[in-house]
Formats: structure tokens, C-alpha cells, sequence
């Protein structure tokens, strides 16, 4: 929404997920007494009186529509163009599958840097700068990186970016072309993570994912709040996330349920089934739900392509395997020749070319079809794209067709057409 549209903030503050003890709104994400986790609380009964299907479908094209829904407490200072990415009809695809219906929500089209990961930065730059903060941090696996230095140098701000020092170099050079500082940490995401978490205490600094991270967290409802929508107002029977911290799969839980509640969409017959999707290489949110169990085994040493997945210790690994169950949904794990081959077929089938994460969240979905989780006739299966396949090419390296070679007479290229079939 513009900056001109201001919308009252309906956020009436913090929350402890654990002992429910209530804080203001401050960039802190921990509990005082218990520990646990805080999220943003709302006063859904004033929302209901303002967000209808009708005044949402006013406003422009971004997840800033559902401005109520999002915690901020006035229009956002960046990220105005993000979100409201294409929900796909994918009927080649489910033919593949063989399902009935089947749709891509894509964002790997998303603005600015071509990852979901635009929606939550927006959010926590914003309430960054609501709360005054002149820095702005995280730790990444990539995405979060590009999307980072890319909405802080938008608002005017320094941006310091810690990441695995073997990061695909592809998502280094996508964050220090906005001219944050890159810092690679000889460790894995854990370790950068658990440092970050220092400096965030030391500095003062706005680390999107740490400090800021109720807000930010909150912007992944977005991408549920537009399948609904882009669905006519209905949810699907289905959705497959792919699980990193296990943040995004909570999240598309509780916006579901938040529409429900608001009357946005009919209470469905059956109840949204949300599966999860992780690299076999590292799938400590997957372990828990196969193994029945309700807490995490860290992964001390990811070995997946699909790094930005690649979190061995998820700090919401117990709320997404919660959720998971909750919704009768399941998880699945492919290898990384099932990811390569999931990237091919939705890149044959669509013409999209998501990253590792894609070929993570189609590989687990075949096989929750060929399990029994998904079912041939069930009604709307989404698949979660969250981020572009230009930025994780060197996986593919030798696993495409490489390109024939003929001289520059057209007996030249008659000869190898008559060998296509």
C-alpha cells in the first residue's frame, strides 16, 4: 500500500508461545520467564470489522493487501511491490503426477530478489525502522542474504550479512551488489546463527531473523493469505513447504486459520493437509514427524545441494512438526538426485526454473503421492516454489544434455534432426 494509505496497526503486542506471558512491541523474540519463543498477538475482533474479501481485492497488487494482518504500525517503508506472485494452474504437471488439480505458487518471481524470503525481509526492515534502528543484520543460507542487503540499501541503510563461508557464490555476489558487508563464517548455519545471536545483544543491530524475527516471521502469512485468494477464496485440500528453520510451514498454518476465523474463506469439509519438505541431507524437521517425535536432533553436518534448507538445529522445529500433525499433513525427504529430477520435471512440464528448495518441496510431493498422502482425486494440491533456479545452477552442472554440435550448413543440421525423435 502507499505511504499515503495509512492503516491503524491492529497488533496489540507480543506473546510467549509456551507460558503465554504478553510483552509491548519491542525487538526482543524470547520469553523472560520460560524461554520460549515470542509471536506478534492480534485484536482479530477489531480486524473483522474492516477486512473483507471486498476491501481486500481494492487494494493494490502486494501482500500488502492484508495490511491488518502484518505487524506493522503504518505503511511500509520498503518491499511496496512484493508478494502477490502467480498461483499457477499446473494441469502438465499433474498429469505427471496424475492428480486431478494441482497449482505452483511461484515465488520465484517475487520482488525485488526473487525469493519468499522479500516478504519477511519487508516486514522486519520496516519495523526496523519503526523502532529507530539504524542497522540492519542476519544470518543466512542465501536467500534471506540477497533479500536483505537488497531491501536495507532501499531504505538507506547499512547492511551486515553473516553467512556459511561455502555458500553457493552465486547468493555472495546477489547480496554484495547492494553493498552490505559479507561475512562468511567457517561453520554451518548454526554456528553463524548462534553468533549473530551474540552480536545482535552487543550491537543493538536489527538482525531481521534474530532479534526482529516475531515481525519478521509474520510475513510469511502472506503467501498463504494469496493461495487462498488466488484459489477463489478457498484452501486447498494440500499444500507442500519446503523447511528450512520451519518457520514458513507454521506460519501458512496460522494464516489459514486466521481466514477461517475472519470468515475470508468457508471453513473447508476436510481440513488443509500441510506437508512437509526437506533435502535428505539435512531433515531434522522430517526426522521428528516420521519418527513421532517432539524434539529436534540437530544435524551437525548438512550434506544436501539444497543448502538454503540446510539448517541443522531449526529453531521452529517443534511448531512446524506441531502443525504438520495437526493438519493431518506428512513429510518426505528426497536425495539429491530426486531434487535434480524434481527441477527438471517442473521446468519441463511449467517453464519454471526453481532452485534446490523447489526440486526439494516437488520431490517430496511424488513421493507423497506414491505413499498414499496425496491422494489421486483430493481437490487443489499447491506446491511451494520459494525461490529462483538462477541462483543454484552449479548443481545441475553435468546433469543436463549438453548441447550438440554440427557445422554451419543446413546438411549439417538435416543430418541431426533426422535423429531426434
Amino acid at each position: 500500500m502507499s505511504s499515503n494509505n495509512k492503516v491503524p496497526s491492529y497488533v496489540e503486542g507480543l506473546r510467549c508461545r509456551e507460558c503465554g506471558s504478553a510483552y509491548d512491541k519491542a525487538p526482543i523474540h524470547v520469553c523472560e520467564m520460560c524461554f520460549g519463543p515470542l509471536e506478534v498477538a492480534y485484536d482479530y475482533a477489531r480486524i473483522g470489522k474492516v477486512l473483507t474479501r471486498a476491501a481486500i481485492e481494492a487494494r493494490p497488487h502486494s501482500m500488502w493487501r492484508y495490511a491488518e494482518l502484518l505487524p506493522l504500525d503504518g505503511p511500509p517503508a520498503v518491499g511496496q511491490q512484493s508478494g502477490m506472485t502467480p498461483l499457477l494452474r499446473a494441469d502438465r504437471l499433474a498429469k505427471r503426477l496424475g492428480l486431478k488439480e494441482v497449482w505452483v505458487k511461484n515465488d520465484a518471481v517475487c520482488y525485488p530478489t526473487l525469493s519468499f524470503k522479500d516478504r519477511v525481509v519487508s516486514v522486519a526492515v520496516s519495523k526496523a525502522i519503526e523502532f529507530g534502528i539504524g542497522t540492519i543484520a542476519c544470518a543466512s543460507t542465501g536467500n534471506l542474504a540477497n533479500a536483505t542487503a537488497a531491501q536495507a540499501a532501499a531504505a538507506g541503510l547499512p547492511a551486515v550479512v553473516l553467512v556459511p563461508y561455502d555458500l553457493e557464490p552465486a547468493k555472495i555476489l546477489g547480496t554484495s551488489i547492494y553493498g552490505a558487508r559479507v561475512v562468511g563464517v567457517k561453520g554451518t548455519y548454526d554456528d553463524v546463527n548462534r553468533l549473530c545471536s551474540e552480536i545482535a545483544g552487543k550491537y543493538g543491530w536489527g538482525f531481521v531473523n534474530v532479534n526482529l524475527r516475531p515481525f519478521y516471521a509474520e510475513g510469511s502469512k502472506s503467501y498463504a493469505y494469496e493461495i487462498a485468494e488466488q484459489l477463489g477464496w478457498r484452501l486447498p485440500a494440500h499444500v507442500v513447504v519446503p523447511m528450512a528453520g520451519g518457520s514458513l510451514v507454521t506460519k501458512i498454518g496460522k494464516a489459514f486459520g486466521e481466514f477461517e476465523k475472519l470468515g475470508l474463506v468457508p471453513a473447508p469439509a476436510r481440513k488443509t493437509r500441510i506437508h512437509g519438505a526437506q533435502a535428505e541431507g539435512c531433515a531434522p524437521i522430517i526426522d521428528m514427524v516420521l519418527e513421532n517425535r517432539d524434539h529436534v536432533r540437530p544435524v551437525k553436518t548438512p550434506t544436501s545441494i539444497a543448502k538454503s534448507l540446510a539448517i541443522g538445529n531449526p529453531a521452529d522445529g517443534f511448531y512446524a512438526r506441531q502443525t504438520i500433525i495437526g493438519s493431518g499433513g506428512w513429510a518426505a525427504k528426497p536425495n539429491d538426485d530426486e531434487i535434480i529430477a524434481a527441477m527438471r520435471l517442473l521446468a519441463e512440464t511449467e517453464g519454471v526454473f526453481a532452485e534446490t528448495a523447489g526440486g526439494v518441496t516437488l520431490g517430496a510431493a511424488l513421493k507423497l503421492i506414491a505413499g498414499g498422502q496425496i491422494g489421486k482425486d483430493d481437490g487443489p494440491v499447491v506446491i511451494c516454489i520459494t525461490g529462483n533456479g538462477m541462483k543454484t545452477q552449479d548443481p545441475l552442472v553435468g546433469k543436463l544434455p549438453t548441447p550438440a554440435l554440427i557445422g554451419p550448413r543446413l546438411g549439417d543440421f538435416d543430418e541431426l534432426q533426422a535423429t531426434w525423435t
